[in-house]
Parts: structure tokens; C-alpha cells; sequence
């Protein structure tokens, strides 16, 4: 019986979060003489610039240092491939890149003499959308195109074909705790950086490089932060880059946390992309061929375009075998902000790709939604090779799909809706049940792997530290769960402490849902080191056998003797034992040929499904949520109140990006949605009016992962494309479901107004061509 995993234990950091006393990085105490800074940004999205006088930023009050391109003694770049200047040098390629860094007596002066600068740009003609990318030919990446079969010629010879166009925005992550870095110069020129990162090792050795230092030299440290969602992947480098050069300068602190303001419009976000589809399919809606041109919105550099995009590639099947697909992947180069990790890392964008296709199959047939769903489900033993050469293994959906149509009630739903929107002129529901399957690991190999420090103190207390970084989803207190379990403890006798560069070196980054599979499995060794330690030394001691020695309760049976634990680690101590140990983990079996784009780049799939229904306003466009139902796969879960707080949040955060969270730039290339005023995020009053949120009883994963437990951070996400679909259904009932309605996400009020609109149009001129009346 399990006396830690599998437990509802609250998150380790709760009773701080409630009381105000988590400590984030802008709450360590300043030393003496700290300084606070503010970036110079660029007002041009493309530009040269011909002159640049910084002399009234340095003589504006407060002011103690300046830095710009020429004062950084290393690498002036943050770049996975060398294209994201710290600071620009001559060429500005969106509204708000770095051009200098300013450090002053206070924020307010910091920020103010950062708005001096007298700037000359020479302009040039910006790229500022994916369709002039295109045009232009414009990418920060070859494209890539992935094939099976023969996708032309199948959908030529299928009896149905579609093709059509979708648009899907970008999202910002809006995490509650902006970006932060806290530089901290010590003896010798090292560095102190504390920054609210989700790759502490990428930040060192970034730092390290524009300080012309050596990792070594750098430490990096994030014991927590106020959300992360993947912008605080790569994103960081520059916050900590910026405040380690003033720092370094000035000989002083330096501290660094840009305004929400800035933090939006410098900082990258979900990538938006334009999706074109082919689809040939027969009578049952069954795809036959089908072809995919997904083009993303990459912004003025690489950044994680590549895996992000690849990532797409990977989901643009979801649930549903496809025998003859081609999928083309544009990478498009704008003067835009560069566009990053997101939580799903690009799966959602493949995922509402497909599913968008299906839903159209189904309104061409008049079938419903599911039932084409259904018919291109993989199979089992059969149909269940990915276009990428992965076998589905472990597939659940025949399990998982009917029991959540029964649960709640689709079809009744279904009908009783039907009846409803018959009878009301104004007002209009839906409903949609919409699955996902989504991958399950870094898909660069290399980073899957993870290390753990694991320290036994003489009073039978404990210290542990891994290379996962804490964000609030409860990664610490998992992993300090499975320490307990191994080493038969109760879970408060542990300390999880900070993320830190200069304990567990080398660490990958918190994301792609890997953290508890990875630094579980981690200190889980480091654990099972230290017990089989014990172990030996009581045997030893005792004269019994190892296997007649436990640990359970806090407690240690040595044969018919039995030591309270912190006993046998004093006894351990006084004998010599070492009472320290690391762990380290690889995850097996994934390989990945990025040139073919074939191999198992994905451990296992997560699996969940949500059905959802709303209530539109035909004269507005406002729309409620009225009730979703979530049937979610995590495997045997660590810990099931954090796995649901994962669930119910992950379907939210994705409800806003597929209806509220619309990012706008202007014909100047400015992003005007930049703060909470015109940038929406849902709140409490959008939840569901009926929340109904179960785990998978039967979850348990294939793969000897952590106890069997699955990812639980970015799956949850897509189970939000069952709302878009829902509010699409709603729209088509306006026109008693006779033709599809042309829905791009978000589908904002604005949005749904114009699909009501095309859809009337669209019914007017097939009236009209077929003498009969209209919408």
C-alpha cells in the first residue's frame, strides 16, 4: 500500500501561496546598493539604424551605467542559431528588440531614462504577416515536407473532396509573475543570477557567453515562479543577460523586471499559423488522402521554431490514422517578436488542424462530428502506424471515447439541442466531443535526460534538488512524494530546494510535460542509492538478510527489530556510511532522424477527450459555455489533486487561446494588445456553468515510467479545441446546419458576428441559385 504516491497531498509551496510568504525572485531582499534596470527598445519593425546618442539616457537622473551592443565583452546574442541579438547592432527587425540596457537608483528612473534615447532609423519594408512571408518567400527555417503513401493521387480517386483554409492565432502566455532577472556580481568577475526560468542550465551558459565567462563561472538559481507555460523557456536569456552586464559593469546589483507592458510586447508567444487542406474521403467520412501546408508565424528569428513546427507536423494526425497524408511545414520570418514555446510546444496547432478537417467532413455528409471521428480512429494491431513511423502502442481511445459519450450524455445532448435551436430565433447551441493524443517527449533527444542530489541529514531529514524547475504545477512536490515513498518516510521530513546551476549541473528545461518523468525517475535513483545503503548497513549490523529489512512509516524492520529511520541514518553516520547520493535518468526506447522525420521521437501518448457545449448570441456574438465534460488519461497518478488542478487549468488557459486571447499588431507592426486591458484572458466568470472533470480510473501507463503515472502540463490544452467546435456548431445550427460556417480561432464575439455573417451570405447565393429561401 502506497504511503506517498498516489496521495492528494497539497502542494508543497500552498500554505506560502495563500499567505503571501512564497518567496519569487523580485521578493529576495536587495542588498545594499542595488540598482534596477530598464531596456531601450526599437519603435521600427525593420529598420537600419543610422545614428544612436545615448548621452541624455546617461544623464538623466538616477542614471549609474548604460550598455548597449559595443559594451558586451562576449557574445552579443541569445540565439539557438546565433540570429537574436542581446542588443541590436544596426539593424532592427521588430517593435520592441532590445537596443540598450539602462541601470539607475530606481525602477521609475531606470524606465524613464530608457524612453531618452534619440534614435535615427533608415526604415525598411517590414514582413508583417504570414501571407507576405509567403508571398516573399520569408522563412527563418527550410521548410520541411513530410510524406507517406500518395496523398494526390488518393484523394484524386476518393469519391468526396475538400479543400479549404483556416486561420489560428498565437497566444500570450500571460504568466502572473513577469520576467525577472536578479544579477548579483561576486569575487573573482563570477556571477549570481537569479532569474524566473524554466532552463536555469540555458540561462548559465547564455550569461556566460555575453560576459565572455565560463559556465563555471555563472550560477543560476529559481526556487519558484508565477507561471511559466513555456515563455520562460528561452525567453529569460535576455532579462539575465542585460542585468549580468550592468551588474558587471557598475560592480553593483542589478535587478531587472520589465513593466507587463514591455514584457508582452518583447517577449515571444504561441506561434499563429495559417492551415490549407486537400482531404479526399469517402461516404463515411473515412480520409482517404489528405494534404497539409501549415505556415507559422516564426517572427525575426529561430528561436524554437524548429521543434515547435516539427511538433506540429508530429500532431497533425491527433487520433486518426492517416494512410496517405503530405504535410508541408512553412517557417515564416516576420518583423514580429520571435515566436517560442507555448504549452503543447506546436501540438495544438497540429491537432486543430485535423480536427478542424474532420468536423468539416462531417457538416459536407450531414453525419455527426463523432461518428467521423470514430471511423478514422486508429485501430488496434491495425491502421495504427503515424505518418512519422511510429507505432501507436498503447491506444485507449476505444476505451476512453465511449465512456465519456456515455457519461455525458452526448447524444440526448444532442437532440435535446437540436429542439432548442428550432425553437429560438436568437440565441443558438452546440455541442462538440473532441479527443486527443498527444506526444510524450523532448522530441531533441539529447534532452531527455535528468539528474537528481539527494542529501540524508543525522536527525533523518532530507534535502533534495533536481534539475526540474517549479512554476506551480506541483512538479517539487511530486518528486519529493516518490523520495518519500522510496525511502519509507512521511513527505514533510523533506525540503525541496531551489533549482540551482552550481548542484545539479546540465539540467534540461522544465517542459514538453517531461519534468516528473524525468527528475522523478532521477531522484528516485538517488533515493533507491541511499536506501540500498541502509539497507546493507542494517543487514550488516543485524545479521539478517538485506530482503529482511523495510522501510515504511518512518520506521526501519531489521528482521524482528524495529529502528525509527532517523536511528539507522545516525547509526549510518557514526559508521561511516555516506548519506549522499545523485540520480540520473535517460529515457529509453526514443529515437528521431530529423532529416526523414521518422523514428519514435515520443515515449508514450497522454490520452483525454472533452465534450462541451455553448449558447451563442446571434446578435452579439457573446457566447457561454454552458457544460464540459472531461475524461482525462494521466496513468496511475502521482498525485490527483494536482493532476486535476493541471486539468481543469490546462483546458481553461487553452478555452482563452481558441476564444478570447486575440494578439493584434498594427499596419506599423506595434502589438496593441499588450496589456490586460485589451488582451483577455479568461476569468473566473468564463468557467463552465457544469464542470465535470474525471481521471481515467483505469490509467496506467505502458511504459515503466514513475510508478506508471503519465504527463499530465500540455495535454489537457487541446481538450479545449472541443469548445471551438462547440461555438462552430452553434454558428452552423443559424443556418440549420446546411452549410459550414467559416470559423477562424479565436472565435472572439467580432469573429462569430463575421462567420454569421459569410454563412449568411453563402445561404443567400445558394438560395438564390436554387430559387428557394435563405438564413
Amino acid at each position: 500500500m502506497s504511503e506517498s504516491v498516489g496521495k492528494s497531498l497539497p502542494h508543497e509551496s500552498a500554505q506560502l501561496h495563500v499567505t503571501g510568504e512564497a518567496r519569487y525572485t523580485d521578493d529576495i531582499p536587495e542588498p545594499i546598493g542595488t540598482l534596477h534596470a530598464a531596456i531601450g527598445i526599437s519603435e521600427k519593425p525593420h529598420a537600419r539604424i543610422r545614428s544612436i546618442d545615448l548621452e541624455p539616457v546617461r544623464q538623466a537622473p538616477g542614471v549609474v551605467a548604460v550598455v548597449s551592443a559595443g559594451d558586451v565583452p562576449g557574445h552579443n546574442d541569445i540565439g539557438i542559431r546565433d540570429d537574436d541579438p542581446i542588443f541590436a547592432d544596426g539593424l532592427v527587425q521588430y517593435v520592441g528588440q532590445s537596443v540598450f540596457g539602462v541601470a539607475a537608483t530606481t525602477i521609475e528612473a531606470a524606465r524613464r531614462a530608457a524612453k531618452l534615447a534619440q534614435i535615427d532609423y533608415e526604415e525598411l519594408e517590414p514582413v508583417l504577416d504570414i501571407d507576405s512571408a509567403l508571398e516573399k518567400q520569408s522563412f527563418v527555417l527550410p521548410t520541411v515536407v513530410v510524406d507517406r503513401g500518395n496523398a494526390r493521387k488518393a484523394i484524386d480517386a476518393a469519391e468526396q473532396r475538400l479543400r479549404g483554409r483556416v486561420r489560428l492565432g498565437g497566444q500570450d502566455q500571460f504568466y502572473l509573475e513577469g520576467h525577472i532577472a536578479f544579477a548579483l556580481p561576486r569575487e573573482g568577475g563570477d556571477m549570481l543570477v537569479y532569474s524566473s526560468t524554466q532552463h536555469p542550465g540555458e540561462v548559465q551558459l547564455v550569461v556566460a557567453h555575453a560576459l565572455a565567462k565560463e559556465a563555471k563561472d555563472v550560477v543560476v538559481e529559481c526556487r519558484r515562479m508565477g507561471g511559466g507555460f513555456g515563455g520562460k523557456e528561452t525567453q529569460p536569456a535576455l532579462f539575465a543577460c542585460i542585468a549580468a552586464l550592468l551588474a558587471t559593469k557598475t560592480g553593483r546589483p542589478v535587478k531587472l523586471r520589465p513593466d507587463r507592458d514591455h514584457d508582452m510586447i518583447i517577449t515571444g508567444k504561441r506561434h499563429g499559423y495559417r492551415i490549407d487542406y486537400d482531404v479526399g474521403f469517402d461516404d463515411r467520412g473515412r480520409i482517404e488522402g489528405i494534404e497539409f501546408t501549415l505556415a507559422s508565424l516564426c517572427g525575426m528569428s529561430a528561436d524554437l521554431s524548429g521543434p515547435v513546427n516539427d511538433r506540429t507536423v508530429f500532431h497533425a494526425d491527433n487520433c486518426y490514422y492517416l494512410d496517405n497524408v503530405s504535410i508541408t511545414s512553412h517557417r515564416c520570418k516576420t518583423n514580429t517578436v520571435s515566436n517560442t514555446a507555448f504549452r503543447g510546444f506546436g501540438g495544438p496547432q497540429g491537432m486543430f488542424a485535423i480536427e478542424y478537417v474532420v468536423d468539416e467532413i462531417a457538416r459536407h455528409l450531414d453525419l455527426d462530428p463523432l461518428d467521423v471521428r470514430k471511423a478514422n480512429f486508429y485501430g488496434i494491431g491495425e491502421r495504427d502506424v503515424t505518418p512519422y513511423q511510429m507505432t501507436v502502442e498503447d491506444n485507449i481511445l476505444h476505451e476512453l471515447i465511449p465512456e465519456l459519450e456515455e457519461s455525458s450524455d452526448y447524444r440526448e445532448r444532442r437532440r435535446e439541442i437540436d429542439a432548442f435551436n428550432a425553437d429560438s430565433e436568437y440565441l443558438k447551441r452546440g455541442i462538440a466531443l473532441t479527443p486527443v493524443k498527444f506526444g510524450i517527449s523532448f522530441t531533441a533527444t539529447h534532452y531527455n535526460q535528468a539528474g537528481a542530489l539527494i542529501h540524508l541529514y543525522t536527525d533523518g531529514t532530507v534535502l533534495l534538488n533536481h534539475g526540474g524547475t517549479e512554476m506551480g504545477q506541483g512538479l517539487f512536490t511530486k518528486v519529493a512524494q516518490v523520495v518519500a515513498e522510496e525511502l519509507g518516510i512521511d513527505v514533510e521530513r523533506i525540503r525541496c530546494t531551489a533549482s540551482d546551476t552550481s548542484k545539479v549541473p546540465n539540467a534540461s528545461a522544465t517542459a514538453a510535460s517531461s519534468g516528473s518523468d524525468l527528475n522523478g525517475m532521477a531522484a528516485q535513483a538517488a533515493a533507491r542509492t541511499l536506501r540500498e545503503r541502509l539497507t546493507a548497513f542494517a543487514a550488516e549490523t543485524h545479521g539478517v538478510p538485506p530482503e529482511a529489512v523495510s522501510f515504511a512509516g518512518g520506521k526501519v524492520q531489521v528482521g524482528d527489530a524495529e529502528l525509527d529511520f532517523a536511528e539507522l541514518v545516525k547509526d549510518a553516520y557514526m559508521a561511516r556510511i555516506g548519506l549522499s547520493a545523485t540520480g540520473f535518468y535517460r529515457t529509453p526506447k526514443i529515437h528521431y532522424d530529423r532529416e526523414t522525420m521518422t523514428g519514435r521521437p515520443f515515449y508514450y501518448f497522454a490520452y483525454g477527450a472533452a465534450a462541451s457545449e455553448v449558447m451563442i448570441d446571434l446578435l452579439t456574438g457573446e457566447y457561454r459555455v454552458l457544460r464540459v465534460d472531461i475524461l482525462h488519461d494521466v496513468g496511475k497518478s502521482l498525485n490527483p489533486a494536482i493532476d486535476m488542478g493541471q486539468v481543469e487549468g490546462g483546458f481553461i488557459q487553452g478555452m482563452g487561446w481558441l476564444t478570447t486571447e486575440e494578439l493584434w499588431w498594427n499596419p506599423a507592426g506595434e502589438l496593441k494588445t499588450h496589456a490586460p486591458s485589451t488582451y483577455k484572458i479568461p476569468v473566473a466568470g468564463d468557467l463552465p456553468d457544469v464542470f465535470n472533470v474525471r481521471l481515467l480510473p483505469s490509467g496506467r501507463n505502458n511504459e515503466p515510467t514513475i510508478h506508471r503515472s503519465k504527463a499530465v502540463g500540455e495535454p489537457p490544452l487541446m481538450l479545449a479545441i472541443s469548445v471551438f467546435h462547440a461555438i462552430k456548431d452553434a454558428v452552423s445550427s443559424a443556418g440549420d446546419h446546411r452549410l459550414s460556417p467559416r470559423l477562424d480561432a479565436p472565435a472572439t464575439p467580432e469573429e462569430i458576428l463575421d462567420a454569421l455573417e459569410e454563412l449568411r451570405r453563402r445561404l443567400a447565393d445558394a438560395g438564390e441559385r436554387s430559387g428557394s429561401g435563405a438564413m
